[in-house]
């Protein structure tokens, strides 16, 4: 595969967001379900994330899980965009990346949420396991989008 195929699959992607993002709802405990593989996350199993508002409108976003049988933390922050269901994200400083609801259950069970690119993908969740048929409607909507499902690593929990 060509550098230009690749960069062709990434331009194809929808990655259009949800209409409206209630962020009093989203907020709280996500479990990690599935996720692309990349650096900050490699080896990370029972991973969750917990994201709660500051009295200054940011959120304070803590992830969490197990590495090579440690308990490790990563402390960032987001904020809010003028976008519905787009936050910026930053773990490293002012360094912040797009965190994109692409999914989201009626209820704020679930949710697939995407980057800027193909690069990421995750599957949240509100309980550590989802029905079959809540698993099978996350995963047609990300292939509908043009995300390689494939590539999705399933996280214990």
């Amino acid at each position: 595969m060509s550098l230009f195929s690749n960069i062709s699959r990434a331009q194809d992607l929808d990655k259009s967001t949800v209409k409206t993002l209630d962020l009093s709802s989203y907020l709280g405990t996500w479990y990690e379900l599935a996720r692309f593989d990349h650096t900050f996350e490699r080896g990370m199993q029972e991973v969750m994330a917990f994201y709660e508002l500051r009295d200054d409108g940011k959120i304070d976003v803590i992830n969490s899980g197990i590495k090579n049988g440690k308990y490790k933390v990563a402390y960032g922050k987001a904020k809010l965009t003028d976008e519905a269901g787009v936050l910026r994200v930053s773990f490293f400083g002012p360094f912040y990346s797009d965190y994109r609801v692409l999914m989201l259950d009626d209820d704020y069970e679930y949710a697939l949420v995407g980057g800027k690119n193909d690069k990421y993908l995750w599957i949240l969740s509100r309980n550590p396991e989802l029905e079959d048929e809540d698993y099978d409607k996350i995963l047609t909507e990300a292939s509908r989008r043009g995300y390689d499902i494939s590539r999705l690593i399933w996280i214990d929990q």
